[in-house]
């Protein structure tokens, strides 16, 4: 059975993404993957609604945002792979950080995708910071925000990686935050349309079969052999770095140990995504998540 994948963006924490189709396990399940590249976060999701594509990784978030918009939409995620927020805050520390001072703080949020910044604000609500006064730079990529870190112009940034390793290794800043000690949150799984996997619920269950093989994998295999394996998808990426990058991110615990969508995650990420006004209404559950 031949699916038509398409990738969402490049980023180093979709590395298991790309284990499993360099480990062959898509092929072992007898699934044939005709791989789709993609430049633009969330940009195969109208493909998904054409039919010009089978399937996508992305956040559930927009799942849920298209049922929020829509009262009910065929869109369904499954198969959780990234379980927490892979994001950080990235700045000058001088002392023990706690979010509740960032109120004193120019802070560069991520401006790429609205995930990131719906999570941090929900934090900062929790930890009883009004995200609304804060000095926030909103409007600036990722790449110019770690330039204005290195010039002084930012005292903090809100990165992923490899981003983060490359202001460690510049000396322009360190980790203050780790948005994954928030906890389970339901950050990337694959996406498709109801009908398609109910037309070939085989195939869709080969790749969560495939999934649940490359999770075993990197259970017990290191950084250092995944960043190998999926070096040839990072060839921007020094090697030195994606390895660290890789490594960061395996002992923040951000990547799924099965496929089962997480009920606190998807709960956690549901709440961050109201209480920012992102979404109206808590989503189901049921109504967003496929069992596949």
């Amino acid at each position: 059975m031949k699916i038509r994948l398409a990738e969402n963006f490049r980023a180093i924490f979709y590395a298991p993404f790309y284990a499993t189709q360099a480990l062959g396990l898509y092929e072992r399940e007898g699934v044939d993957i005709d791989f789709v590249g993609s430049s633009v976060p969330g940009n195969a999701v109208a493909g998904l609604l054409d039919g010009s594509v089978d399937l996508t990784w992305g956040g559930p978030m927009r799942v849920m945002q298209a049922h929020d918009r829509q009262g009910e939409s065929p869109l369904v995620c499954f198969c959780e792979v990234v379980s927490r927020d892979p994001f950080f805050l990235v700045g000058r520390a001088g002392a023990p950080f706690r979010l509740a001072d960032l109120a004193g703080r120019r802070l560069a949020t991520v401006a790429e995708v609205p995930t990131p910044w719906m999570c941090l604000q929900h934090d900062l609500r929790l930890a009883g910071v009004d995200p609304e006064a804060l000095a926030r730079v909103s409007d600036r990529s990722m790449p110019r925000n770690v330039a204005a870190l290195g010039d002084g112009r930012l005292e903090v940034a809100q990165l992923f990686e490899p981003y983060v390793s490359l202001v460690l290794r510049a000396g322009a800043g360190e980790i203050l935050y780790a948005a994954s000690e928030r906890g389970p949150t339901v950050y990337t799984s694959f996406i498709a349309t109801r009908e398609r996997i109910a037309r070939d619920r085989a195939a869709f269950a080969a790749i969560t079969r495939a999934v649940k093989s490359m999770q075993a994998w990197l259970g017990t295999h290191g950084p250092g052999e995944l960043a190998a394996l999926t070096a040839p998808y990072y060839p921007d990426v020094p090697p030195d770095i994606l390895a660290g990058a890789l490594r960061r991110y395996g002992e923040a615990g951000i990547w799924a140990g099965s496929p089962a969508m997480s009920r606190e995650g998807f709960g956690r990420l549901a709440e961050s995504l109201v209480s920012g006004g992102f979404l109206k209404r808590m989503p189901s559950y049921e109504g967003c998540v496929e069992e596949v």
